[in-house]
């Protein structure tokens, strides 16, 4: 079982913590984890994008000029894909991005990422993550002592508003509760911050 230290809100390491093989300690797998993360960003994408074919372009209700004895090539239409201002031919239509894996290769993906965190040393459990009132500058002050100075993903058991308002203005930090995490938010951030708890419950799901 892959063991790692627990720290408080000030950096002080306070015990250790036994994490389950089957949640962070496997093998992580590289394919289902790209996987994972294209996926992700196809979920993202929007799909509005759209352009005009000659149907929708204004103009070219007319012949542009007869059909034979000009010496020029036949055309029916100015609004033709090969004239300027003429409709786009294939072009991009709005459309969904959007597909699902299968959920065994979603767990795997989940589990690699965990277990990929924990071997590069960048996991960190936090005893606890309470504070009085919102403040930026307390949180900061946490991310400082645990050495998280660039992005860092703080995951939390269950919603507190102190606690996620706290962290929104810090550039590169981002909160989640465990029920939303992700595997392109965890490969994304330096490091992994998990309050204790929170850490309980991920095995509860995911073991």
């Amino acid at each position: 079982m892959p063991t790692v230290s627990v720290y408080d809100m000030t950096g002080k390491e306070t015990g250790k913590i036994q994490l389950s093989d089957q949640v962070f300690g496997i093998e992580p797998n590289k394919t289902v984890l790209h996987s994972a993360v294209v996926n992700y960003l196809a979920n993202q994408r929007q799909g509005t994008q759209s352009t005009l074919t000659r149907a929708e372009v204004s103009g070219g209700g007319r012949k542009p000029w007869r059909q034979k004895g000009t010496g020029r090539a036949r055309h029916g239409s100015i609004r033709s894909p090969q004239w300027t201002h003429g409709g786009i031919a294939h072009g991009p239509k709005p459309r969904s991005f959007r597909y699902a894996l299968p959920k065994k290769v979603r767990r795997l993906a989940m589990k690699s990422a965990f277990s990929l965190k924990v071997a590069s040393g960048d996991l960190i459990v936090l005893e606890k993550l309470e504070f009085e009132q919102i403040k930026t500058k307390e949180m900061i002050k946490v991310l400082n002592a645990l050495g998280a100075d660039g992005k860092a993903l703080v995951v939390i058991s269950q919603k507190d508003d102190k606690v996620i308002k706290s962290a929104r203005n810090i550039p590169g930090v981002q909160t989640s509760l465990v029920n939303t995490l992700n595997v392109y938010d965890i490969l994304n951030a330096d490091k992994f911050i998990v309050v204790r708890d929170a850490v309980e419950k991920i095995e509860e799901v995911y073991r």
